[in-house]
């Protein structure tokens, strides 16, 4: 095991698994935060993936001094610190588990695992880590949109008062094609689930990051609506949803719905959140990541209404490293806020957020949903568990 004190003297070596689409948007991150914020020294030194071509190529495009195809050579590394897991989810919790036992913080894509025992095996690795001074996170990047950061803010400083319930929607259209070939996301071996692990895991931590709650019980519906799509081996089965729904009761007695759909013609990236306090609401769309939408009930109902506030102020979070007033941002710049407060907290010894153990908790109540799906929308009750809020 490497010492996290072993970095002391020269800049944190970066070694990232994977580099296809979440490869890339974490490259760039990588590529660019030294550039806007603050963080401590670090070298984008290895990249690994499966395909050698394919590997160098894509470090020459993305800023990566070195490959390899066999993620296991990074862990005997003395000058790998950090581990970037980009692979697919079945791969999460064999990766993530060797890195942490061997001394290296763990940044993971989300979901934390395919399964529920993987998530759990992983969170008890991670807090394992925590006590010999090493950090991980998942990497849930829609926390770190400002607008939705601010949001939070608003509802902790209590702007929309009690918050009675909450609408939370991820709708994509890339599989409304029926003729859609088929891939490893469609198969449940590889991909656990299919729009539930992928987009509702999104959604249901932002219930969980906004509110600062938990959830109590849970009801939901899975369904998948082309089941069979063309595949090297002609027409071959897709084992996963399509779309899924769910009804979520949280310790405060508020309720969320959640639904989610890769099948929702015209509907590209759209996670919207809609909050509703007897103060105030706020409403979000992330296909206008730069607008956040307040209502302030306490006001004279003569001057009530929806408000667009533009998030692009240096006040706002994150902002400050970036453009003048009203410049605003995009998509990738969450995966740079991600990096930052990675980096950050490594460099304090503070655990970051989210935490495994807040990627566990998500895991839990989508296994839930799965429970609930399999009888019948049935209700499931939720134990209580530690997991963190998050920050």
């Amino acid at each position: 095991m490497t010492s996290p004190e072993s970095a002391t003297n020269r800049p944190l070596g970066v070694a990232m698994i994977g580099y296809a689409f979440m490869g890339k948007a974490h490259s760039n991150a990588w590529r660019n935060v030294a550039s806007f914020f603050d963080v401590p020294a670090f070298e984008q030194k290895l990249l690994v993936g499966r395909d050698a071509a394919g590997v160098e190529a894509a470090a020459a495009k993305y800023g990566w001094a070195e490959t390899a195809t066999d993620w296991r050579s990074v862990m005997d590394r003395g000058d790998i610190d950090i581990v970037d897991i980009c692979a697919p989810g079945w791969m999460h919790a064999e990766i993530a588990i060797a890195a942490l036992q061997a001394g290296k913080h763990v940044l993971v894509e989300k979901p934390l695992a395919n399964t529920l025992a993987e998530a759990e095996a992983m969170a008890a690795a991670a807090q394992a880590a925590r006590a010999q001074g090493v950090q991980s996170m998942i990497g849930f990047n829609y926390r770190r949109v400002p607008a939705l950061a601010l949001a939070r803010e608003l509802i902790a400083d209590g702007r929309v008062g009690t918050v009675r319930h909450i609408r939370a929607a991820y709708l994509q259209d890339w599989l409304a094609d029926e003729t859609a070939p088929m891939s490893w996301r469609l198969n449940k071996e590889t991909a656990g689930s299919g729009a539930l692990g992928d987009i509702a895991s999104h959604a249901i931590d932002q219930v969980l990051f906004l509110l600062g709650d938990r959830v109590t019980e849970v009801s939901g519906r899975l369904h998948t609506f082309t089941t069979r799509r063309p595949g090297a081996a002609g027409m071959e089965d897709v084992t996963v949803d399509d779309a899924a729904w769910a009804t979520l009761s949280l310790a405060s007695g508020a309720i969320a719905s959640v639904e989610v759909s890769r099948v929702a013609t015209g509907r590209k990236n759209a996670l919207s959140l809609e909050i509703y306090g007897d103060k105030g609401s706020l409403l979000f769309d992330l296909e206008n990541l730069n607008e956040l939408h307040f209502v302030d009930a306490t006001a004279p109902a003569r001057e009530q209404g929806f408000r667009r506030i533009l998030v692009g102020e240096p006040e706002h979070p994150y902002l400050e490293a970036w453009w003048p007033q009203g410049h605003i941002i995009g998509w990738e710049h969450t995966f740079t806020h991600e990096i930052r407060d990675f980096l950050t907290a490594i460099s304090t010894g503070t655990p970051p957020s989210p935490s495994f153990e807040d990627g566990l908790e998500v895991q839990r109540i989508l296994n839930a949903i799965e429970e609930s799906a399999a009888a019948k929308s049935s209700t499931i009750l939720l134990a209580r568990t530690t997991a963190s809020e998050g920050a």
